[in-house]
């Protein structure tokens, strides 16, 4: 029942309730409740962002956009994600671009060395070639995918699929990074996570590359790239 509905029942009991009831009475009496319905309200937001988007036998699909600077945790929560879809007995498939061999050429690594198994693959197109009973497809390092991964996303989540994306938003001279920001416009959940700034210990958004190479693409961790919030970064930068 929706919320507005449960207030409308509640206050309409509460007249009745008033009729031989002290006011002071009331007014305490609705304040309990409202602060349960707030109390509820509370609870199904959060469950809304623990991303119950998908549950077994359940047609709707859905596109998830996990984004941020270098170091602020986005393969963390993406493995975090597609862990909790394995432990509710979900069909899961991985992806990551080809080019990406930092830690592993066949796994998904956070900078915390915390994996899980993924198909390397050169394009987009190719998270198509999916098995019949795949239900959550996984994708890291999108900002390396080419722009037919927006398309793709879309098509996977008409199926009724569960898509959780991870990538950079923004590339080392802080602009929109590949296909990330048409990501960010469809997905019914977009959550942007922060590093921490090296500088000044702030909340982090940029990724600062500190090698000597103009290549919009450097492959590399912390000896090319740290994280910084916007004053550290256009201070020096």
């Amino acid at each position: 029942m929706p919320v507005p509905k449960i207030i409308t029942i509640i206050n309409n009991g509460i007249k009745k309730y008033s009729r031989n009831s002290s006011k002071t009475a009331v007014i305490t009496i609705e304040i309990q409740i409202l602060e349960a319905i707030k109390k509820l309200v509370k609870q199904k937001k959060m469950l809304f962002s623990e991303q119950n988007f998908k549950r077994r036998k359940e047609l709707g699909g859905s596109i998830e956009v996990i984004c941020g600077s270098m170091f602020s945790g986005k393969t963390e929560e993406l493995i975090r994600r597609l862990r909790r879809a394995q432990i509710a007995k979900l069909n899961v498939e991985i992806f990551k671009p080809k080019t990406d061999t930092r830690y592993d050429e066949s796994s998904v690594v956070s900078h915390d060395l915390n994996s899980i198994h993924s198909t390397p693959i050169e394009n987009a197109a190719s998270i198509l070639l999916l098995g019949a009973n795949t239900e959550v497809v996984g994708i890291d390092e999108a900002q390396f995918f080419d722009d037919e991964l927006p398309d793709v996303c879309n098509k996977l989540a008409n199926r009724g699929i569960r898509v959780v994306v991870a990538g950079l938003d923004m590339d080392f001279q802080g602009k929109p990074f590949g296909p990330m920001p048409a990501l960010m416009s469809i997905a019914e959940l977009v959550t942007k996570v922060h590093a921490v700034c090296v500088q000044c210990g702030g909340p982090a958004t940029y990724s600062y590359r500190t090698a000597a190479s103009e290549a919009k693409i450097l492959l590399g961790e912390k000896e090319s790239y740290e994280p910084r919030c916007r004053i550290c970064y256009n201070t020096v930068f």
